[in-house]
């Protein structure tokens, strides 16, 4: 049997958690590769909210105390990505928020799929 445990490093998006206290949990490969000169791997123990600048830190830490979902686009250097924010649960409370930053490409196919 695979392991499975390292399905989230062979993907090509960012993955960056923390707990509910706002410390950085797991990053994945792409998230540790994006953050490289951050310290990448080292970022795991860091507080999320020193990795932010404000006004990105207030509202991290609202997200903390009263979760909510926060998606938005970026672009830098002319790469242009979609960054989901939502907290993850545990035992049905929430345990802190889980981070997806995903690549768009320059022109975007839209489906409006009919029920």
């Amino acid at each position: 049997m695979n392991n499975m445990n390292n399905w989230k490093d062979g993907v090509n998006f960012s993955i960056t958690v923390c707990d509910s206290a706002g410390k950085i949990i797991e990053l994945n490969g792409r998230s540790a590769a994006t953050f490289a000169r951050h310290g990448g791997k080292e970022l795991l123990g860091a507080s999320l909210l020193a990795c932010h600048p404000e006004p990105a830190r207030t509202k991290l830490k609202k997200m903390l105390t009263a979760p909510y979902t926060n998606v938005y686009t970026i672009e830098k250097a002319g790469v242009k990505k979609l960054i989901y924010q939502t907290p993850w649960l545990k035992d049905g409370k929430p345990a802190g928020l889980v981070e997806l930053s995903l690549e768009l490409p320059a022109t975007l196919p839209h489906f409006v799929r009919k029920p």
